[in-house]
């Protein structure tokens, strides 16, 4: 009977051809000095570009192993599906951009080996992103450290550990929206960080832009927390108060100044009257959203699709 695994790692690939090459010449060397048994599993979320193709020559090599999605389901679901084929006690995650030093792989295994830790987590340091990007990522970390009560500092960084009980956890949650670093500490009991290099992106753009980035922010929120029905709630409550309070105000000035003075509020009125509807908008919009993502659970549609597994043949 073979050793079981002990280290995987997994990376999602989304039109990365121009990193595909420096990503394997670098990765290779730095898991084969672990001295363990590894897999390597890439992950295609849909490419349109010739990731795939240099994918499947890659799979021709030991250790590595190429899951084929049949679309873009992204790359949450895209590691998910990288998860539920590894075999490894530890499972590292990364992105294939590079941005994330393969070099820094086993500095994260000892931390975890040495500390007994369930998920490691890492700081960028020297971050080198634009500053568009950086706000938003501000933006997310601060929200998920609210929501999950963890303080850890980077929550985008893809380049984490897992043990393997985490993984499985993770893999029978079957959630369609889902963040996993903030998602790995639902299951994790000892977790920890440590800072490690950033890089330019090798090559390409960025698959990543201020739209998804958005989206994943919304995500993380909608998956983790009740906030925003709360925070329409309360504020609803507010402005029913507030709306009373200035309906007092306009009947003693009417009143004390007679109708003249009420006339020349109207377009006041109105005013408010556009704004009042407009945060009601928001709030169906926001209720619709958490209505949506029930939907999507109700009708158990798969997170991910595998189309086909690539691996030498034995």
């Amino acid at each position: 009977m073979a050793d079981k695994t002990q280290v995987s790692v997994v990376i999602p690939v989304y039109n990365e051809e121009a990193n595909l090459p420096a990503l394997i010449d670098r990765l290779i060397p730095v898991i084969r000095g672990l001295g363990k048994s590894f897999e390597i599993i890439l992950i295609d979320d849909g490419s349109s570009d010739n990731s795939l193709a240099l994918l499947k020559e890659y799979s021709q090599q030991e250790q590595i192993k190429i899951v084929e999605l049949t679309r873009n389901y992204g790359q949450h679901a895209a590691i998910l599906a990288g998860f539920s084929v590894c075999s490894g006690d530890i499972v590292i995650t990364m992105d294939a951009d590079l941005q994330n030093p393969p070099e820094e792989i086993p500095r994260l295994i000892q931390v975890m080996e040495e500390g007994s830790y369930d998920v490691v987590g890492t700081i960028r340091k020297g971050r080198r992103d634009s500053f568009l990007r950086i706000l938003p990522s501000k933006l997310v970390n601060m929200v998920a450290r609210k929501i999950t009560g963890v303080s850890m500092n980077d929550w985008g960084c893809m380049l984490r550990a897992y043990r393997r009980p985490v993984v499985e956890r993770m893999i029978e949650c079957h959630e369609h929206a889902t963040f996993i670093p903030a998602l790995a500490t639902v299951f994790g009991k000892r977790i920890t960080e440590i800072e490690v290099g950033h890089e330019e992106r090798h090559g390409g753009k960025s698959n990543y832009p201020l739209g998804k980035l958005i989206n994943l922010q919304f995500d993380l929120v909608a998956s983790f927390s009740d906030f925003p029905i709360k925070l329409i709630m309360y504020g609803g409550i507010l402005m029913s108060f507030l709306g009373v309070c200035f309906g007092a105000v306009l009947a003693i000035a009417r009143l004390a100044y007679g109708a003249i003075w009420a006339a020349e509020g109207v377009f006041t009125l109105f005013a408010i009257l556009f704004v009042f509807v407009g945060l009601q908008f928001f709030a169906l919009g926001v209720i619709g959203e958490y209505i949506g993502r029930i939907y999507l659970e109700v009708r158990k549609r798969p997170e991910y699709v595998i189309e086909h597994i690539h691996a030498k043949s034995s």
